[in-house]
């Protein structure tokens, strides 16, 4: 079940953080909400995470997956087109997790 509220932190937390550009600073209510309420559910399904998963790999796998999924996303609704060695990052950071999940021993399936 770890694995499944881990995804749903990730989609939160990458919502919450595609909201930021529209609260301009804060300043605009619904989008504001919209980035709390998405972050406070991606910190509470993180926490749930964390009774089966350990901290270390949730982290890395939480974090990597967003910001690969931010960086994707933020070209498709920004236009914010990643150059080539931030595509080439976003690569090492999928093959990290990847090996991760893969090979180490820290991570309990």
């Amino acid at each position: 079940m770890g694995y499944f509220w881990l995804a749903i932190a990730i989609v939160s937390e990458v919502t919450a953080t595609l909201f930021l550009p529209a609260c301009k600073g804060f300043t605009r209510v619904w989008p504001s909400l919209a980035c709390a309420t998405s972050y406070g559910l991606s910190f509470y399904f993180l926490s749930l995470v964390l009774n089966s998963v350990p901290v270390g790999v949730t982290y890395a796998i939480w974090s990597g997956a967003g910001i690969v999924l931010v960086g994707i996303l933020g070209a498709y609704f920004y236009k914010q087109i990643p150059d080539v060695p931030a595509m080439i990052g976003m690569g090492l950071i999928i093959a990290g997790v990847a090996v991760m999940n893969l090979f180490s021993k820290t991570i309990s399936h």
